[in-house]
């Protein structure tokens, strides 16, 4: 670490706290409080868009690592939306046209490994696969900001995980380095949304946080197994948010309404865990399984999917066997 290096993640970590501080202070001025609804995780109203300073610090270090200009302007673009968005509720079209643009212009506008290779069909299909995966991501970090620290404590086991893969990989300095700031602006953020919140990141925060996290996980992958690797750097994120999903699917609702059916919901809420319980207990699985994955991926895509999927099973048997006792419980007290 240089000593230039040292001061832009002193910087990111004071950001991160300083937007978090500045929006405590300030929020209401700006319109930008969370009041509870019947949804929601929390009883009183909340300031939000306390990510503004994780936002700061990713361009403070973006620009101090000599990150590319079509990696970080194309994730500022989707930030300062979600941004508006915490102020004033923008329709659900708006922001995903907006989101699946600036994954355009990222995939447009940086170095892809293996996109120059291509045949045109698979130039295209890999391509909308890609955006489809920065897009949705974006979403499912917002998607699964629900309860106090799961956030940003995701955030630093997720981006220190990739950034420990892309220093031992040997990929670009800049990226890895800006992933390393990324963790030392979500611990900035920390203190002031855990164990009792004083401001929300809001979406600011969230949908950067998950824009910036695919990006690196598609500029790391140089091969499928690589891209299984560091996408399972996110792992309880996913799963919770794809059996959520299909949960909801079947049941018939409109998976773009609100709703408190996520595990991690469920425990907070129906069971009565701790938010810093359960945010912390999530950062643990994340670590454990992220570390598994990525050394069963040096063997290869098959050895990589196949933890992938021993996960899933046993995450899909946890997950239906707490939804479960929730729902027992429920039923009990009615």
């Amino acid at each position: 670490m240089t000593i230039g290096s040292f001061w832009t993640y002193a910087a990111s970590l004071l950001l991160g706290a300083a937007g978090a501080w500045a929006v405590v202070r300030w929020g209401h001025r700006l319109a930008l409080l969370d009041r509870p609804g019947h949804r929601s995780s929390h009883s009183q109203t909340t300031p939000k868009g306390g990510g503004i300073g994780l936002l700061a610090a990713f361009v403070l270090c973006s620009l101090g690592v000599g990150v590319p200009a079509g990696f970080w302007i194309p994730a500022v673009v989707v930030s300062g939306a979600s941004f508006l968005n915490d102020r004033r509720e923008m329709g659900i079209k708006w922001r995903l046209g907006i989101q699946f643009l600036a994954a355009g212009l990222f995939l447009a506008a940086c170095a892809i490994p293996g996109f120059d290779s291509l045949s045109f069909g698979a130039f295209i299909g890999l391509a909308l696969f890609y955006a489809v995966f920065v897009a949705g991501t974006a979403n499912y970090y917002n998607f699964m900001d629900g309860i106090n620290g799961i956030a940003a404590i995701t955030g630093m086991v997720g981006f220190g995980l990739l950034a420990a893969y892309g220093y031992m990989a040997g990929k670009p300095d800049a990226l890895w380095c800006a992933s390393l700031g990324m963790v030392f602006a979500c611990a900035g953020f920390l203190p002031f949304n855990i164990p009792g919140a004083q401001v929300f990141m809001g979406d600011v925060g969230s949908v950067l946080l998950g824009f910036v996290f695919a990006a690196l996980v598609v500029a790391f992958s140089a091969s499928p197994a690589e891209f299984v690797a560091c996408a399972g750097f996110l792992f309880p994120f996913y799963a919770d948010e794809l059996f959520t999903l299909v949960e909801r699917v079947k049941a018939g609702e409109k998976i773009t309404h609100a709703h408190r059916r996520h595990l991690y919901q469920v425990l907070a809420n129906e069971l009565g865990v701790a938010h810093w319980k359960v945010s912390a207990g999530y950062g643990m699985v994340q670590l454990a399984v992220g570390l598994c994955i990525w050394m069963l991926a040096g063997a290869g895509l098959l050895y990589a999917a196949a933890a992938v999927g021993v996960f899933s099973v046993i995450w899909g048997g946890v997950d239906r066997r707490i939804k479960n006792q929730a729902n027992l419980i429920s039923r009990e007290r009615s």
